[in-house]
């Protein structure tokens, strides 16, 4: 995720990075230019012999459905973002609280030791399960671990090992049923924001949609120049050119950001995060 000033307005404008809708879309762009000179040139200069007048009330029209359909994408690829951000702000928040309580139920340093060492390996498995992997040197490993490194879900293993040490210290008389069942539900929601965080990357929009509406936006701005160029004339090469960019980069921007796991500029930044719940959960059991 990129760090940025908002309030630096006019040195937004001319900012240019490696996600920008423009780069991506740079040689479509000019093909599309050329394909407008084109047809402009035909219908001016051949406007007799086609009998062809040509009118923009039909694109006003779709235009407004366009617009209804591309805030709809907006909307629905942004409340994903935001309900992975939240997902992963429950994650340090349960990471913090499930260090504070094993920090307050037991002095024995072991304890404290695996603790600090495990809830930072789910965490950097859990972000690395979200880009279909896991970097092994990320992680603290053990002995009992080493099956991490062949696992499918390794997130799962490190949440048994975790179970598995609770129920031990209950079974040890080191903490009482109570404190068993307070770490119980901290742990418990480990599973539940990977499985929240799960859902958001495995369910995207719906086939159909995406695809109508990519052939909507195709369909809307290959047919601009027969529209604008009886009243536009040549100045339909730029203004075309303009509405594609806008319509292609809104689809594109609602692309990257609907899986919000990943490395695109414009994803959670998971990683910062992750590095913040190891540092907070090594201060807190130290």
């Amino acid at each position: 995720m990129i760090k940025y000033n908002p309030k630096n307005w006019f040195g937004l404008i001319f900012k240019f990075h490696k996600s920008d809708t423009f780069r991506k879309m740079g040689w479509v762009l000019l093909t599309f230019t050329l394909y407008t000179t084109v047809i402009v040139y035909l219908e001016l200069y051949f406007k007799d012999t086609l009998q062809f007048k040509s009118t923009i009330q039909v694109h006003s029209l779709l235009g407004f459905v366009l617009a209804l359909l591309l805030v709809f994408r907006t909307n629905s690829a942004y409340d994903r973002w935001w309900e992975g951000r939240k997902l992963w702000g429950a994650l340090v928040n349960n990471s913090r609280n499930l260090s504070l309580k094993i920090n307050a139920v037991t002095t024995n340093s072991k304890e404290k030791e695996f603790w600090s060492v495990m809830i930072p390996n789910y965490v950097f498995a859990m972000k690395e399960h979200l880009r279909d992997g896991t970097k092994i040197e990320e992680l603290t490993l053990n002995g009992d671990l080493d099956k991490i490194k062949n696992a499918k879900h390794a997130p799962n293993i490190i949440a048994s090992e975790m179970y598995k040490r609770l129920h031990q210290l209950y079974r040890n008389n080191e903490i009482t049923g109570d404190q068993l069942i307070t770490l119980d539900k901290e742990v418990k929601s480990f599973t539940d924001i990977i499985g929240g965080c799960e859902r958001i990357k495995k369910t995207p929009i719906p086939y159909s949609y995406s695809l109508f509406l990519k052939k909507f936006i195709f369909l809307y701005v290959i047919t601009i120049p027969f529209g604008m160029t009886y009243e536009f004339k040549y100045w339909t090469v730029p203004i075309a050119t303009i509405i594609l960019y806008v319509l292609g980069s809104i689809e594109l921007i609602a692309e990257e950001i609907e899986d919000p796991f990943g490395t695109d500029a414009n994803d959670l930044p998971t990683d910062a995060l992750a590095l913040t719940i190891k540092t907070n959960v090594e201060e807190i059991l130290g």
